[in-house]
């Protein structure tokens, strides 16, 4: 897996498990998918991901997400 793909993997999973934890345990769980979303605000603004940062330190190929 790329990059690109595991980035997208890791903030759709954050953002369904941010909603299901704000179902079942607890409404302030919203803040997870909020933090997420800002996040994804802020790398598409800023061209600067930290997640990707952290991947690309450790190794994982770069490539796009839509081959």
């Amino acid at each position: 897996m790329t990059v690109d793909r595991i980035v997208h993997l890791v903030a759709g999973l954050m953002v369904l498990l941010g909603l299901a934890l704000a179902h079942f345990v607890h409404p302030y769980w919203l803040a997870l998918p909020a933090f997420v979303g800002l996040n994804l605000a802020q790398s598409g603004v800023t061209n600067f991901c930290p997640l990707a940062f952290f991947l690309k330190k450790a190794g994982v190929k770069e490539g796009t997400c839509c081959t």
